[in-house]
Formats: structure tokens, C-alpha cells, sequence
């Protein structure tokens, strides 16, 4: 490999600082995809150069932005309804490992997605991650980029301290890049994590829903100024999603106490279970010393 390095005259450190900006490079472009379907679901009629004075990339300027929209089926005056997000960069894919999967306990799935919030002239990134089942949003992020460690690696160390989920647990999501960088991925290794994602961006509804409640229902009525303003209402929403509002999902309960009664019910179970144990072993016991 040293030979290869002075081929290319290129230093070992050089070359690895190139491939990690090439990576993270590669990571926000997989996310700006869903991100523009998104703006344009909201927007039909926004240009690409409105779009990148709002999203700021920082992985190209405006007009790489404007030929990667264009690439990617965006450009306006073709008609064209854009499904699936590509896998053009030859990046990591992971198999839906939830199609027809029935979920059927807490820490089972957890689902997540990164959509973005507009204040003034600015688009700020919300990454939440909620558990399937309960639908308990168990992580989150507020961020000012794109970027891997400000947006899906905070969130799933929040939820990771909130809950310690089994072995297996399946985290659904889908391709944007946050969620296959290396950083992430030794995340979810470490904790026996299996990963899961999406072929198109229609194929994350219950993500895509808990987006639209926490800005629709709540930050658009708090109406933040600011970053800090939008993190603390985030945070003040997401209590308020997980502790007080009612789901007709998990029987018309909160997250919270629909997952509190749920390992309520496994403690009484269990012991009920230990309890007949004990009775046949004493009985079996009893029966033999006759």
C-alpha cells in the first residue's frame, strides 16, 4: 500500500482525510434526495437554486447542486414523479427487514427518518426515532447540517440510554447516508442492531407521520425563532407526544404508559409463570418422598 500512496503522491494521513471528506461527501448527497421530495411534496414549484440558498449543503456549491437535482429527476419542466431513491453512488444498501414482519412487542422495530423545519431563510434537520410498536419516540436530534454525527449518531445514543433493547432489535430507516456511515454502523453493531432499510421513501410511513405531527401539530403553533428556540420546543413536543397525548394505536394511552403497562403485564406474567413452576416441582417433589 505504501507503494500505491507514492504512485498517487499522496501521504497515508492524505489519502485517508481525502476518502473521509469523499464519504461524509457521499453521505449527505444520499439524504438531499429524500430531503428535495420532501421540499418539493411542500413546495411543487420551488427551483433548485431556492432550494439550495434553503438546505445549504455542504458538500457541493450551487451549481453541482442544481445538476444533482437535475440527475435526480427534479428539474421542473419534466413531469416526472420520482419514486425510488437511487443507489447511484455505489453505497451501502440494507435489506427491508419489515416487510411483512409482525411486530408484535416494544424494542422490536424502531423506525426513523430525518425531515426538515424552515425558519426565515434557513432549514434546520429534526432526526427522530421511534419504537414501532408503542410508538414512543425514543431519540432525537436537532441539527444545523446533514451530517451523520449531528443528526442519526445523537439520536440513537439518546435512545440506546432511554431503553436497552435485546439483541436483534431491527432499526428501519431509509437510504440516506447518516444511516450506513461507518460511525453509524459501529454504533449498531456494538449493540447488536440489525439494519433495515427502505427501497422507496414511501416505505417509511410511520417516520414520515410522527414528522409531519411534531411540526404540523406542534412547532408550526410554538412557532421557534431560532435554533435554541426550535430544539427546546422540539424537546417540549416530544414530551408532549410521549407522555400526554393519546394514540388510538396503543389503545387510546400515551407511548409511555402503553410501554409501562406492557412490562407491568411481562413482570406479572413471569411471576405468575415462576410461581405455577415452583407449585409442580414442590407437587412432583411431594408426590415422590409418598
Amino acid at each position: 500500500m505504501n507503494r500505491v500512496y507514492w504512485v498517487m503522491g499522496l501521504t497515508k494521513q492524505a489519502f485517508h482525510q481525502h476518502l473521509d471528506r469523499q464519504l461524509k461527501m457521499y453521505e449527505e448527497q444520499q439524504q438531499l434526495i429524500p430531503m428535495i421530495l420532501e421540499i418539493r411534496t411542500d413546495h411543487p414549484r420551488m427551483g433548485s437554486r431556492e432550494m439550495y440558498r434553503l438546505i445549504q449543503p455542504q458538500s457541493m456549491g450551487r451549481d453541482r447542486f442544481e445538476d444533482f437535482c437535475f440527475e435526480n429527476g427534479f428539474k421542473l419542466e419534466i413531469k416526472k414523479s420520482f419514486i425510488r431513491t437511487t443507489n447511484s453512488l455505489g453505497v451501502t444498501r440494507f435489506a427491508n427487514q419489515i416487510l411483512g414482519l409482525e411486530v408484535t412487542h416494544a424494542n422490536q422495530v424502531w423506525v426513523s427518518d430525518i425531515t426538515y423545519y424552515r425558519i426565515g431563510d434557513r432549514f434546520y434537520y429534526l432526526t427522530f426515532i421511534m419504537d414501532l410498536y408503542s410508538r414512543w419516540i425514543k431519540g432525537f436530534a436537532v441539527s444545523e447540517n446533514l451530517f451523520t454525527e449531528n443528526t442519526t449518531i445523537p439520536s440513537l445514543r439518546m435512545a440506546l440510554t432511554l431503553s436497552k433493547p435485546p439483541s436483534g432489535l431491527i432499526l428501519h430507516s431509509d437510504g440516506g447516508g447518516q444511516y450506513y456511515s461507518k460511525i453509524f454502523l459501529a454504533l449498531t453493531k456494538k449493540n447488536g442492531i440489525v439494519n433495515s432499510m427502505c427501497d422507496s421513501v414511501y416505505e417509511n410511513p410511520h417516520a414520515e407521520r410522527v414528522n409531519g405531527t411534531i411540526k404540523n401539530d406542534y412547532l408550526v403553533f410554538y412557532n421557534p425563532q431560532n435554533y435554541l428556540q426550535l430544539y427546546q420546543m422540539t424537546q417540549k413536543a416530544i414530551y408532549m407526544y410521549n407522555y400526554i397525548r393519546p394514540h388510538q394505536s396503543v389503545n387510546r394511552l400515551s407511548p409511555v404508559k402503553f410501554e409501562e403497562l406492557l412490562t407491568e403485564k411481562r413482570v406479572v406474567d413471569k411471576r405468575k409463570k415462576d410461581q405455577k413452576r415452583k407449585e409442580t416441582i414442590t407437587n412432583i417433589t411431594f408426590e415422590n418422598q409418598e
